[in-house]
């Protein structure tokens, strides 16, 4: 599972590769990734936008942004984890993701929330040690 803390929000995620959804004859490799996002601060805060860059190991990318997170926008009061699912299709076997959530307080302050850098790495992509 991959962390990262920004101004008492913590974002979880734990990635999983999809075998059951892959095709790599098709070059078809799919993701699933959870997300925890907890709210450790003293207020309520509201994820409000979202932000990933998704870079495969042949070196496309790609950006997404959007409303919110799978299709909401959850308030999450002190103390409050939102969890969600999500996925992510690549042409190349590997690849990494990263981001940033955007989150508001009920008084209008928004601030950005770090998502850590995570791996993609499919069983499909061979191993060199250096």
């Amino acid at each position: 599972m991959y962390e990262q803390k920004t101004k008492d929000v913590v974002v979880r995620v734990e990635p999983d590769y999809l075998h059951e959804q892959s095709s790599p004859d098709d070059s078809r490799f799919i993701w699933a990734y959870t997300v925890e996002i907890e709210n450790q601060t003293e207020t309520d805060l509201q994820v409000v936008e979202r932000f990933w860059k998704i870079a495969d190991s042949r070196g496309q990318v790609q950006e997404v942004r959007g409303d919110g997170v799978v299709g909401e926008q959850p308030v999450l009061k002190p103390g409050e984890v939102f969890r969600y699912t999500s996925g992510a299709p690549l042409s190349a076997p590997s690849g990494m993701m990263l981001g940033n959530y955007y989150v508001q307080t009920p008084e209008g302050d928004r601030f950005e929330v770090e998502i850590p850098p995570f791996l993609l790495d499919s069983p499909h992509e061979p191993r060199a040690l250096n």
